[in-house]
This record gives C-alpha cells, structure tokens and sequence, in this order.
C-alpha cells in the first residue's frame, strides 16, 4: 500500500494524506498513554462516587501527562518525519518514519502474548525483527495490553474506597439508620482520606513512572 501511495501523483497524495488526518484524534486517544490516564481517573471517579473535577479538567491533565510522557516520543516523530520530506517533498515515506517512534513506544508497553495473537490473526511468519510488525498489528495488541494495565491500577484505587463503604455500612446497619445511604454518609470520608494522603499526587507520579 506504501508503495502505491509513493507512486501517486502529489495532489493526491496530499488529498489522501490530510485525509488520514482526520484519524488522528483517533490515534491521539488509543495509541498513546492518554488511554491508560482517562480510565484510571473515570475509575477513580467511580470509586470516590463524585462527578468532580468536571470531565474537561481531567481530560485537559490526562492530556498534560500524555504530552509530558511522551514528549521525546513526539519529537523523535518530528525529527524523523521532517528529513525525509525535506528531502524529497514526501508526505508518505515522512509519515512512514515517523511512526517508527510511537510504535517503538508502544511495543515497550505492550504484552508478548496479545502481540502473538493478533501476529498470529493475520497468519504471518513470526517476524525476525520489529521493524518488520505493521501499525495493525501493534495498535490493537498495545490497546488491550494498556486496558489491562489501566483497570488493574482502577483495582487498586478502587479497594480502599469499597472497604471504607462497607465499614460505613456496618456501622450505619448496627446503629438501625437504614434510611440513611451509606455512599453519602462516607463521601466525606473518603475525601478527607484522599486529601490526607496527597492522593491527587500519589496517582499522577504512580501513573507517569508506570511507563517504561
């Protein structure tokens, strides 16, 4: 398909290249490590049975983080997509180098089994180096490997809050107040406890040094 693009005349290859660009919000949120943010604060959200902070702010830091994350990933891409435009004028062989940076990326945080399956789905020899794997292979396998990773930390962070409610409701249920929600009863609590501890903090580092 490379080659096909290669051959094309400019204009369209300008026309199918912008084109392609309208994926990129796509790309932006499923293949970078802004996936891993986004669900590890919904979940915490969850947990803590608040709507605050409102989803524009925690979409605005998870994007933040992606950027400080990924920051040298972004310029690797810049700086090896621009040499070979600069020479040449084209837009495909540019993209082309420039992805090798964000599939490096993602093949560090990706598992070796969901990678197998979906080499394996596409019923190609094992490759004898990752420059031979293809974007179809390490998005989905990058995918599944950050949703496992993302909803093992929401575990974690979920626990504390569950225990704190079921305390809550024992005590709730020994003292006969069983009009009384247990969840509304403990939301102080819990935010009391997740101030006290710097959680904000806590979650933010742990999430940021999560990648390799």
């Amino acid at each position: 398909m490379n080659n096909v693009l290669q051959d094309m005349n400019p204009v369209l290859q300008m026309l199918t290249v912008m084109s392609l660009f309208s994926l990129l919000p796509f790309v932006f949120c499923c293949m970078t490590s802004f996936l891993r943010f986004t669900i590890v604060f919904s979940l915490l959200k969850t947990a803590m049975g608040v709507q605050v902070p409102p989803s524009i702010v925690t979409i605005g830091l998870c994007m933040i983080l992606t950027f400080y994350t990924m920051g040298g990933v972004f310029e690797q891409m810049y700086e090896k997509g621009s040499i070979p435009y600069q020479k040449n004028g084209n837009l495909v062989v540019a993209i082309d180098e420039g992805s090798k940076p964000l599939k490096e990326f993602m093949l560090k945080q990706t598992r070796e089994s969901d990678l197998a399956f979906f080499i394996e789905l596409r019923k190609k020899n094992a490759p004898k180096s990752p420059d031979e794997l293809s974007i179809w292979e390490i998005a989905p396998a990058y995918i599944l490997s950050e949703l496992k990773v993302a909803f093992e930390i929401g575990f974690v962070v979920f626990v504390p809050f569950i225990v704190l409610d079921l305390v809550v409701a024992n005590i709730l249920l020994a003292l006969g107040m069983f009009m009384l929600s247990p969840t509304i009863i403990s939301l102080p609590f819990k935010l009391l406890i997740f101030i006290a501890v710097d959680g904000w903090s806590l979650i933010v580092q742990g999430l940021v040094q999560s990648y390799n």
